[in-house]
């Protein structure tokens, strides 16, 4: 059912030093923006083949007071059990949805608050084609 670790989420509050430390100083690449009103919001970092950093423009994050983790990811090639699973053992599980990435999603939070996310990949997702995600 879980393929693997997908991505996890950062929020950085100035995106230029961010990507200069992942790709020049960690030699990540650097696949796909995130646009938003014709603005680069974020991007997605390669890991390593299949695995990502997904880093999204934040103003004010205070490390010291607020997690700049939102959120991390796994990869599967099939939702609908996963989902069923955690409704069956009376854990919530959001809708599937086409995401603007083009990638089937659905979240669920762990008993400490941990939000987790989904994701099930098209032959159109932008970790696959490496296109840009435009968001609305």
């Amino acid at each position: 059912m879980i393929k693997g670790f997908a991505h996890v989420c950062l929020l950085a509050v100035d995106l230029g030093a961010a990507e200069r430390f992942y790709c020049n100083g960690l030699g990540l690449k650097k696949v796909f923006d995130f646009i938003r009103n014709d603005r680069v919001a974020g991007f997605y970092l390669e890991l390593v083949p299949g695995s990502f950093i997904e880093i999204f423009q934040r103003d004010g994050v205070d490390a010291q007071a607020v997690s700049p983790i939102t959120h991390f990811c796994v990869e599967a090639d099939d939702l609908d059990p996963i989902a069923r699973r955690l409704t069956e053992n009376g854990y919530e599980a959001t809708p599937k949805k086409l995401g603007a990435d083009n990638s089937w999603q659905f979240w669920t939070t762990d008993p400490s608050g941990v939000r987790i996310e989904f994701h099930q990949y098209t032959e159109r997702s932008s970790q696959i084609t490496r296109e840009n995600c435009i968001l609305k």
